[in-house]
């Protein structure tokens, strides 16, 4: 299955997940969800989605100084982030049950289905 459009509609939860256990820059929060196991999620995605959620009201920023090269501009998630975080877990929560039902071997139907041509 390509996941790549699954990827764009849970990209928002993944990255408030991320911030929740620590502040990070784009990069770093780039690594952390391929880490997680989205090896696919692309760095440009990850980078509007953490704009978005910014102007959304749901991080905040701070700047810290680099030895090694430019600053760093750090995103963290506040009160209006983990209320969406929150909503967001609850919505997930309730889409993945219900899909995991559906694609369990119960409720696959008991009539054989037959198509033109078989002799069965």
């Amino acid at each position: 299955m390509d996941t790549t459009q699954l990827l764009k509609g849970v990209l928002d939860v993944a990255v408030l997940a991320v911030i929740q256990e620590e502040d990070g820059y784009g990069y770093d929060i780039v690594r952390r969800l391929r880490a997680a196991g989205l090896k696919e999620v692309g760095d440009a995605s990850v980078y509007g989605t953490l704009r978005r959620l910014y102007t959304a009201g749901a991080l905040s920023t701070y700047v810290v100084p680099s030895d090694g090269g430019p600053h760093r501009k750090y995103y963290g998630i506040n009160t209006e982030g983990r209320t969406m975080l929150a909503e967001q877990r609850a919505s997930w929560t309730r889409f993945a049950n219900t899909l995991s039902l559906l694609l369990t071997e119960q409720h696959q139907p008991t009539a054989t289905i037959r198509t033109i041509g078989d002799k069965s």
